[in-house]
């Protein structure tokens, strides 16, 4: 079993910055993809960025104001956001494809989100 904990959600101005993080831990042997997704209320899930062995993939929405980055050693994925917006509002999920023993199959796991609130 492999649990994904996330952490650093809250309430911020417009223009303001936060940074998330998310903890996979359990039974993994490898984590090809970590990742952030949002969704906002009467919307659906949405990427916000993306990173594995291929680099980092970011919603045009995230471009040039967020960050993604991870901690392969420690299991953490992080997104620095800067700049926020109001539209940024959502809950923001962690994402991650876990790989859990050698040759074995990818498995898609998601954290329980964490609230973002851009608001003055």
């Amino acid at each position: 079993q492999v649990q994904l904990v996330e952490s650093g959600g809250g309430l911020v101005q417009p223009g303001g910055s936060l940074r998330l993080s998310c903890v996979a831990s359990g039974s993994i042997f490898s984590i090809p993809v970590m990742g952030w997704y949002r969704q906002a209320p009467g919307k659906e899930r949405e990427l916000v960025a993306h990173i594995g062995r291929g680099g980092t993939n970011y919603a045009d929405s995230a471009k040039g104001r967020f960050t993604i980055s991870r901690d392969n050693a420690k299991n953490t994925v992080s997104l620095q956001m800067n700049s926020l917006k109001p539209e940024d509002s959502a809950v923001y999920y962690c994402y991650a494809l876990v790989v859990i023993q050698l040759g074995g199959s990818n498995y898609a796991y998601w954290g329980q989100g964490t609230q973002v609130t851009v608001s003055s």
